[in-house]
């Protein structure tokens, strides 16, 4: 199995340097390679140019500009037309598919944060050593540079890649390994139920806090985009150290949100892989449930609309996505599988409204967010709870059907 791994690095001033101008040249390199497909387009009777084309030319634009793109790792080049040639497959996938296509767009400097080396010697050099914190890995352009290894890295690396996020440098790598061996059987089964006002019910009764990052995080990033907003656009050689520290301000906070996300899903998902050998969970359509509401036009008055409940939707949109459920399924369902633990999803419809004593399915058993009251045998108790038992159940049956 492939893992990966994510490690700070910790740079000099002029490997800092270095690893920027690394960044932007390869930058450079994606822009003009998209530039040229856009031409060939349209300009030369619609010819389409591949990878292949492209990656031919790569002697000669090192040949050209050595300063600036003979000075690096030519496979690590080749990774980035590969990237390019990615996305315009996806652009393609989506037009046939019928979804908004999404046409490949130019990448500005400040948007460009990751370079990938396709093999561990070709470029780039992971120099580990079991259990020392000081480790190196060696960049073609760069130097060697000291890596914050915080944990061994079992098996052979595979792949290296350099990622920017706000002022920290990373290194990520991907290493081969065989496969873990299965936790002990524990013999428990377990359903979970998503929510907002829990991050998580379970069918014991038992219930996991939201911690609501974002929402904590709200009033700091209000106020450090407000300090933003100050400042006028201008171009980015123009801008000012204020204008680049408030911008700076500004991704600090997400990033620390988004990390303090994944910090709560891991160690969430991993309590119940810990615990449990079947782990059923609703399968939820995220990405529909947080589409904003269609307008509803007014027929009594030409260009206008009624109300929609637009604003209220957008609440609960950003309480969704700050809840970060896709993510946590995600880590869930990787753990679950390194670990031998089965993870089973569940149509979620009427998981909410069932009664797991009589069966009773209606609406009017779920008077309000938090009951649930079967009007059939009286049952009574927390609607998560309830969800939670029904998705287990549907889990088991899906569990039997599958083995049987």
């Amino acid at each position: 199995m492939i893992r990966a791994y994510k490690f700070l690095m910790r740079p000099t001033v002029g490997q800092t340097q270095a690893l920027g101008e690394m960044l932007r040249d390869h930058c450079a390199l994606y822009n003009g390679a998209l530039q040229e497909r856009r031409d060939a387009y349209r300009h030369v009777s619609k010819t389409s140019i591949k990878y292949g084309m492209q990656s031919a030319q790569l002697k000669e634009i090192r040949a050209f500009d050595p300063e600036r793109q003979g000075r690096w790792s030519f496979s690590s080049q080749q990774a980035t037309l590969r990237r390019l040639d990615k996305a315009f497959a996806a652009f393609f996938r989506r037009v046939k598919s019928g979804d908004t296509p999404g046409y490949p767009r130019f990448r500005g400097v400040n948007r460009f944060d990751t370079v990938d080396f396709p093999k561990d010697g070709d470029g780039c050099r992971w120099d580990s050593t079991p259990h020392d914190r000081t480790t190196r890995v060696r960049f073609q352009g760069v130097g060697h540079v000291k890596v914050n290894q915080h944990r061994p890295v079992v098996g052979k690396v595979r792949t290296v890649g350099v990622k920017r996020e706000g002022k920290r440098w990373y290194v990520i790598l991907t290493a081969e390994q065989a496969e873990p061996e299965p936790l002990s059987p524990t013999g428990s089964v377990i359903g979970i139920d998503m929510g907002i006002a829990n991050f998580l019910a379970d069918s014991n009764s038992e219930f996991v806090p939201n911690p609501r990052h974002g929402r904590q995080a709200a009033a700091k990033l209000e106020s450090a985009q407000q300090a933003l907003s100050r400042f006028p656009r201008v171009r980015r050689d123009r801008r000012t150290k204020n204008h680049q520290k408030a911008v700076q301000r500004v991704g600090d906070l997400h990033r620390k949100v988004r990390r303090q996300r994944l910090d709560h899903a891991h160690k969430t998902a991993l309590d119940l892989v810990r615990a449990h050998d079947l782990i059923a969970h609703e399968d939820l359509r995220i990405r529909n449930m947080v589409k904003a509401p269609a307008p509803k036009p007014d027929p009594d008055r030409p260009g206008a609309f009624l109300p929609n409940g637009a604003a209220a939707k957008a609440g609960l949109n950003k309480s969704i996505n700050d809840a970060g459920w896709g993510v946590f399924l995600t880590i869930l369902t990787s753990k679950a599988e390194s670990a031998g633990r089965e993870v089973i999803a569940v149509d979620p419809r009427n998981t909410s409204r069932t009664c797991p004593l009589c069966g009773n399915v209606a609406a009017e058993n779920r008077p309000s967010q938090d009951i649930f009251h079967c009007v059939s045998c009286g049952h009574r108790a927390h609607a998560d709870t309830v969800g939670a038992i029904n998705v287990l159940r549907a889990g088991l049956v899906r569990r039997d059907a599958r083995q049987g």
